[in-house]
């Protein structure tokens, strides 16, 4: 997984563990947290797959954009791999 990533941008049906306002923004990898079965299908009482936990840095301006009062200040969230897309260095 590279440093910087994306959360992916959509919206299925049913339990989801990637919040709302996440989607579509681009943190950096600040650390892994090893594999945990999935949750969005132990919410239904499926079996889980083991997925890949991270925990993924924000800053305050790529979430709030010009709204943030403090844009340097970060936020910090545990994210599943399958959630997240690789962002090239070039990349905005």
């Amino acid at each position: 997984m590279a440093d910087r990533v994306r959360v992916r941008a959509f919206m299925p049906p049913g339990h989801v563990r990637a919040p709302a306002y996440l989607r579509g923004k681009t943190g950096v990898i600040e650390r892994s947290l090893g594999a945990f079965g999935n949750p969005e299908q132990l919410a239904y009482g499926l079996p889980a797959d083991k997925k890949p936990l991270y925990r993924v840095r924000f800053t305050m301006a790529e979430l709030w954009g010009n709204a943030a009062e403090r844009p340097d200040d970060t936020l910090d969230a545990e994210i599943y791999a399958h959630w997240l897309e690789e962002v090239p260095d070039h990349a905005p």
